[in-house]
């Protein structure tokens, strides 16, 4: 069952109430005043992230989601109750006292109570949920931004608990895959440790008791373990101050933008956070445009689905240009972001009329491209984490065998 909602909350302004001012299948005669509610829109997301229902939220928590305590497996079971009950033609306020019962997540029910209050007083769904803030992911609020355009909350919900879940399933894809190398980096971190304090200096106090030349591995290794057992001070001090400046320079929600390029550069994760983004964003910009949504409107909650600064600081220009009359091919291939395989769909569905079965096509393509990828990438660390490992302790019992050989050699 279909939801209307508001449109304030997106573009800034109220449809069909202020006379005079386009709607959204009529034509605007005024790019730069489109541009200015835009803009406003823009600052009504960066306001919404600020506060809460219990003020504004605090510096530590815009940075690290303190006391975020709800799973995403108890979002996802949310949204699907939600999109159900909608569909079923139950009200919103009836539906969420509903779900309240069903979930055994005391924090959960404190969040939906909050929802609850804000639509009582007048607030759309959109609007409640993003004053929970770090509760919901960001890509779970653009999307729901998208509902107060195509009026298909439940169909949204639909959409948004199938993106958890996949997103779920890959988390636990990648913790499947690895868990045994981590626990056996942990085995071999500690035995390295035990080693260089507790068995290694024994065995450089007889080597140099004996005074026989050792071979270049074993001085490397007793080096290491004196370098360690005399400095363990600095090599904290070195750890802690990594971690400082890792977060003066790419920490916390605000250096967001700084992060979201540096992984954009990181081999393998660069390109699958990549295809991640384009798959996201053909999704969103389908749903929309099906709904007939007007396209500059559209790619914006699109780009903020995608939970990506960089991506979507590259689609404000793309916005900018359709403003001004150009087509959407171009510009979205200007940006660099997209493969040719989704700029030869994109165009095609935009000379044939059909983009949002195009947008559809492309994004199911990319779901299964990045579903691959997690799994080769996966499949690859395994195998890299022990080869590693064994180095490790091959280079130890290298330099033990080969000094044990040169001592006794060195005694005859």
């Amino acid at each position: 069952m279909a939801t209307n909602l508001a449109l304030s909350d997106v573009v800034g302004y109220e449809s069909c109430v202020i006379p005079g001012e386009p709607t959204l299948t009529e034509p605007d005669p005024a790019p730069e005043q489109r541009s200015r509610r835009l803009s406003r829109g823009k600052a009504w997301r960066q306001r919404s992230e600020a506060t809460s229902d219990d003020g504004p939220v605090r510096w530590y928590q815009r940075d690290f989601h303190v006391g975020r305590v709800i799973s995403l497996e108890t979002i996802m079971t949310f949204s699907q109750q939600m999109s159900s009950f909608i569909e079923a033609g139950i009200p919103i306020v009836e539906a969420l006292d509903i779900a309240k019962e069903e979930t055994s997540s005391e924090p959960m029910k404190t969040v939906i109570d909050n929802i609850r209050d804000s639509i009582e007083r007048g607030s759309s769904f959109t609007d409640a949920v993003a004053a929970q803030g770090s509760v919901f992911p960001a890509f779970y609020r653009a999307m729901l931004r998208s509902a107060d355009y195509t009026g298909n909350l439940d169909v949204v919900l639909n959409q948004a608990a199938g993106y958890l879940e996949r997103d779920i399933s890959a988390r636990a894809q990648v913790k499947s895959a690895l868990t045994y190398p981590l626990v056996v980096v942990f085995v071999a971190f500690i035995a390295i440790i035990a080693m260089s304090i507790f068995v290694l200096p024994r065995f450089s106090t007889l080597y140099r008791s004996v005074g026989a030349k050792l071979p270049l591995p074993t001085r490397m290794l007793l080096g290491i373990t004196d370098f360690f057992t005399s400095f363990w001070w600095l090599i904290l001090f070195g750890l802690i101050a990594i971690l400082a400046l890792g977060y003066l320079t790419i920490g916390g929600n605000r250096r967001k933008a700084q992060r979201d390029a540096l992984i954009q550069r990181l081999p393998i994760f660069g390109p699958l956070v990549k295809l991640i983004s384009v798959e996201r964003f053909c999704r969103m910009l389908a749903a929309l445009t099906h709904a007939g949504v007007p396209i500059p409107e559209g790619i914006g909650v699109a780009a903020d689905s995608t939970n990506n600064t960089i991506f979507a600081g590259k689609i404000d220009d793309v916005r900018e240009a359709l403003l001004r009359g150009a087509s959407l091919s171009d510009p979205l291939r200007e940006t660099g972001l997209f493969p040719n395989t989704a700029q030869q769909m994109i165009n095609i569905g935009e000379r044939t009329g059909a983009l949002s079965v195009q947008l559809s096509k492309a994004a199911n393509y990319y779901e299964r491209e990045v579903s691959g990828r997690i799994k080769r990438a996966t499949d690859l660390f395994e195998p890299l984490v022990i080869l590693v490992i064994g180095l490790v302790v091959g280079f130890v019992a290298v330099a033990q065998v080969s000094a044990m050989y040169s001592v006794f050699s060195q005694i005859r």
